[in-house]
């Protein structure tokens, strides 16, 4: 069952949109039960799906499609490293191993203290700052390099 504060956030992203509208709000419906969650099971996708009155596989089809929403448990950091073209030809190859090496885990793998996530995504648009990755879909670090890295991780610890 969704929170007062998630039906609250989703009634406020609804005004945006004109009221025979609903599924428009479902990105930002999504967002919020994730975030609060901390990732969106099926039966999350379906609460969602129930509220904004929309088929069930509406929703389904943008939790599915958008790598930005989680469909199984993450770490409490989510790490998403740009691996596209540009961030490749900068080094993003060299950040992912030396994260995996950093966090003793792979991509889609999460730490044993459940700390960490480490996964893959698709170019994040900002690649004149490439290398960069997102920290839980809301941090973007540019320009890294391992040391900076390790200064992210430092950080988060």
């Amino acid at each position: 069952m969704l929170s007062n504060e998630a039906i609250e956030k989703i009634e406020y992203e609804l005004t945006k949109y004109p009221a025979d509208k609903r599924q428009a709000a479902v990105m930002s419906a999504l967002r919020i039960v994730q975030m609060e969650r901390g990732w969106l099971s099926k039966e999350s996708i379906s609460e969602v799906a129930e509220y904004l009155g929309i088929p069930e596989i509406a929703a389904m089809e943008v939790a599915t499609f958008y790598n930005m929403y989680d469909l199984s448990p993450v770490g409490q950091y989510k790490i998403t490293v740009c691996t596209n073209i540009s961030c490749m030809l900068r080094g993003s190859d060299e950040i992912v191993d030396h994260l995996k090496t950093k966090l003793g885990i792979g991509l889609n793998e999460i730490t044993e203290d459940g700390k960490f996530c480490l996964k893959e995504g698709e170019c994040m648009g900002c690649c004149g700052g490439a290398p960069l990755l997102h920290v839980n879909n809301t941090q973007m670090h540019e320009f890294l390099t391992p040391e900076k890295v390790d200064a992210i991780l430092k950080d988060l610890k």
